[in-house]
C-alpha cells in the first residue's frame, strides 16, 4: 500500500512538472509571426510525447531596416522547465541582436557569447548539474525583398529547405558551425538568391531525426512531403508534420514556413551619386520626382529633408561614392550607402552651435532611423509610414 501511494504521487508530481514546462515554454512562444508583405508565414510547434516534457525547440520571425525579414529557428538541449526557460532567453537575446543588423554569422558568435555565459552561471550555482544551454543549435535567415537573397548561418542545425515554384526541393550548402557554448569555432555565412514565390521551410530536428529514424530517412521524407508549393501554408504545415513525424515525437518540433514576395522594380529606386555638395540638390529633386510618381506627395516636403541631411552626412564624413536607394513596401524607406565604417552618432546641438542637428532632425521626421554595415561601407536609413491612401496605391 506504501509503495503504491509512493508510485501515486511520483506521478501527480511529473504531471505537474509537466504541464508547468509545457504552460512555460507556450508562454515564451510567440502568439503570432508575421512577415509583413515580404513573407507569408505559418509554423507549428509539437512537444515531444509521454516522459520527454515540453523541450527548447522554438522559432521567430523579426523585421528588419530596408523591408528585408529575419527568420530563427533554435533548439535547446534536453526538456523540462529548465531547456523552456533557456530558450525564452536565447530568443530574447536574439531579437535585439537583430535590431542592430548584425550579419548572420555575426550575431550567431555574439549569442555564443550569450549561451557562455549562461553555462558559466549555472555551473557556478550548481557544479553537479549539466547546463541547459550546452549544445544548443540555431539557423539564422534574412530575406532581402529587394535583391531577392537569402543569407543564412547556423550553429549545429539541420540546414533550411528551399521548395521553389516548380515543386523543386533542395537544402542549400550551408557551413554547419558548431553547436552554441563551445567557443571555439567561428561561424560562416553563405548567400543564396531565391526565386519569387518560393518557401523557405526552418525546422528543428526533432522532424526528422527519432530514435526509429536516422537524418537522411527523415529529410527523404521532409523532401516529399515539401513538394506542394503551391498549397497553403497551413495546410503544408499539417502536411509535414503528418507525413514526416512518426508516432508519438520523443523531442519537439518547432516548423517554420516563409513564402517569399520580392520587391518589383516599380518599388525600388536607386541613383549613384558624386560625393560632391552640389548633388545634395539633385537628391532633393529626384526624390520629390519619385514619391510625385508613387502617389505620395504628402511624404515629399519630409522626405526632401531626410534626404538632404542624409547625403549631406555621407559627403562629409563618407569616403567614395554615394548610393541613395528609395523603397516604398510597408513604409516608405530611405538608405544613404557610403564606403565609410564610420557609425553616425546623433548629436544635441547646442543654440549657438552652426551644426551637428542632422541626424537629430532625421530622428525628429521618421518614424525610426538606423545604421547597418555592408561589406563595403554602410547604410543609414530611415523610414516612414505610408498614408493611408497611399497604402492603397498600386502601380499602373
Amino acid at each position: 500500500m506504501a509503495r503504491a501511494a509512493v508510485s501515486i504521487d511520483n506521478a501527480r508530481r511529473y504531471t505537474r512538472q509537466h504541464s508547468t514546462a509545457l504552460a512555460l515554454q507556450r508562454s515564451l512562444l510567440p502568439r503570432s509571426l508575421t512577415g509583413g508583405s515580404t513573407l507569408d508565414i505559418a509554423w507549428r510547434y509539437l512537444p515531444a510525447h509521454g516522459s520527454d516534457g515540453a523541450g527548447g525547440d522554438w522559432c521567430d520571425v523579426i523585421p528588419l531596416s530596408g523591408a528585408r525579414v529575419a527568420m530563427v529557428v533554435g533548439d535547446v538541449v534536453g526538456h523540462g522547465i529548465d531547456a523552456a526557460a533557456t530558450m525564452g532567453r536565447l530568443r530574447t537575446t536574439v531579437r535585439p541582436l537583430a535590431d542592430i543588423d548584425l550579419p548572420p554569422d555575426e550575431l550567431l558568435a555574439h549569442l555564443d557569447d550569450q549561451v557562455l555565459r549562461l553555462i558559466d552561471e549555472e555551473q557556478t550555482a550548481d557544479p553537479s548539474l549539466t547546463p541547459a544551454a550546452l549544445g544548443a543549435t540555431c539557423l539564422y535567415v534574412v530575406y532581402d525583398p529587394a535583391t531577392r537573397k537569402c543569407t543564412m548561418s547556423r550553429a549545429g542545425h539541420p540546414p533550411a529547405a528551399v521548395i521553389t515554384p516548380d515543386g523543386s526541393v533542395t537544402f542549400p550548402d550551408l557551413p554547419a558551425g558548431p553547436p552554441l557554448g563551445l567557443g571555439a569555432l567561428p561561424f560562416e555565412s553563405a548567400e543564396f538568391e531565391i526565386v519569387d514565390g518560393s518557401v523557405l521551410a526552418l525546422y528543428t530536428d526533432g522532424l526528422i531525426e527519432t530514435r526509429d529514424q536516422d537524418i537522411d530517412l527523415g529529410l527523404t521524407r521532409l523532401r516529399t512531403a515539401l513538394a506542394s508549393p503551391k498549397a497553403r501554408l497551413d495546410e503544408l504545415c499539417g502536411t509535414v508534420l503528418d507525413d514526416v513525424v512518426t508516432g508519438h515525437p520523443n523531442d519537439d518540433v518547432a516548423l517554420l514556413l516563409a513564402r517569399t514576395h520580392a520587391l518589383s522594380e516599380d518599388q525600388v529606386a536607386t541613383w549613384e551619386l558624386t560625393s560632391h555638395p552640389s548633388v545634395v540638390a539633385d537628391a532633393r529633386s529626384l526624390t520629390a520626382d519619385r514619391l510625385t510618381a508613387w502617389g505620395l506627395d504628402s511624404l515629399i516636403f519630409t522626405f526632401e529633408l531626410i534626404v538632404s541631411e542624409l547625403v549631406t552626412n555621407a559627403i562629409r564624413y563618407g569616403n567614395g561614392r554615394i548610393r541613395l536607394r528609395l523603397i516604398r513596401q510597408d513604409a516608405l524607406i530611405c538608405e544613404v550607402s557610403d564606403a565609410s565604417s564610420s557609425s553616425p552618432r546623433m548629436r544635441h546641438a547646442r543654440t549657438t552651435d552652426e551644426n551637428g542637428r542632422g541626424l537629430f532632425l532625421v530622428a525628429q521626421l521618421a518614424h525610426r532611423w538606423g545604421t547597418r554595415y555592408t561589406a563595403d561601407g554602410k547604410i543609414v536609413w530611415a523610414e516612414e509610414h505610408l498614408p493611408v491612401n497611399g497604402a492603397q496605391y498600386r502601380a499602373p
